[in-house]
């Protein structure tokens, strides 16, 4: 008989908050000293550089914060909507302002963002700043979703599976959730497999689940660790090990996600003293390589 997952578990699919375009830099000044380069180069591209939010603190934040304004000033899409995100969550200096924030995300969305579509469909989503309304949210999501933006496909993909300012259509909210993990997105990857595990829109499959969780795992995404970790444990979909379970649990409380830690004393009684500091170092190791603690900061608060 399969071991489910405990009721005081959150299952079913995640939303994307909101998002900023991100850096990934060590420090921020590696970030900034980038950024000024590509600017004395007239190249000005703030997104075609990956992506150019930095997330350090203090000084760090009001140094990026000034740097977003200049070039929002100058019309750069990328900075309008990095500075949206400041004013959202109240960075670097500034007070929390959602008019402001908006006026942002619009001046962005004008130039055809898909990442600006995304969260502005987030702030219809959540009713944040602006009176709720999922279709706008949904007009928005799709718009960001049909251009490449695999936040609004997840989000597109919640809605849809569950039924919010549309008819619910788990299939169908399925195959937004598969667009982006096909195409590498942890949220995506981590909500399709959520659908394997438990046979939403999809035939329920351990093993895709098991294959889903490990490559959003692998990125950082610390629900899918969990959930892999389950799996080993219980030998769901792949071989019974307690090691791997626990190095897979342990990473995500190291990154502050402490759902499975219930399950840690369990496995620690299981496994003999190297085995112990074999999963302790793996889990150390991914938590210090893990991207998700960056993601996760670019949230509406």
């Amino acid at each position: 008989m399969k071991r489910n997952f405990p009721r005081s578990w959150k299952g079913g699919s995640s939303l994307l908050a909101l998002a900023g375009i991100l850096l990934l830099a060590p420090r921020f000044v590696q970030a900034q000293n980038r950024l000024e380069a590509e600017l004395r180069d007239d190249k000005a591209s703030l997104v075609a550089t990956e992506t150019l939010l930095t997330l350090g603190r203090g000084k760090n934040l009001e140094n990026a914060r000034k740097v977003f304004e200049r070039e929002a000033a100058r019309g750069n899409a990328a900075a309008q909507v990095n500075l949206a995100v400041f004013y959202i969550n109240g960075w670097g200096g500034i007070s929390q302002n959602y008019g402001t924030a908006l006026y942002w995300l619009k001046e962005a969305a004008r130039q055809g963002l898909p990442l600006a579509y995304t969260n502005l469909g987030i702030l219809y989503l959540n009713g944040s700043g602006v009176p709720q309304n999922y279709e706008e949210a949904l007009k928005d999501f799709r718009f960001a979703g049909e251009h490449g933006e695999t936040g609004a496909m997840v989000n597109l993909g919640y809605m849809t599976e569950n039924g919010l300012g549309i008819a619910g259509n788990q299939a169908a909210g399925v195959e937004w959730y598969r667009r982006a993990a096909e195409a590498g997105y942890a949220l995506g990857e981590n909500n399709l497999a959520d659908c394997y595990l438990r046979g939403i829109g999809v035939p329920q499959s351990d093993s895709l689940a098991a294959t889903w969780f490990q490559k959003a795992a692998e990125q950082g995404q610390a629900a899918a660790r969990i959930k892999l970790g389950f799996l080993f444990m219980t030998g769901r979909g792949v071989p019974k090990d307690a090691a791997a379970a626990y190095q897979w649990i342990l990473a995500a409380s190291l990154a502050g996600d402490h759902r499975g830690d219930e399950y840690l004393p369990e496995l620690r009684a299981e496994l003999r003293p190297e085995q112990m500091e074999w999963a302790a170092q793996h889990a150390k190791a991914l938590q210090a390589t893990s991207r998700e603690t960056l993601l996760e900061t670019a949230y509406v608060p």
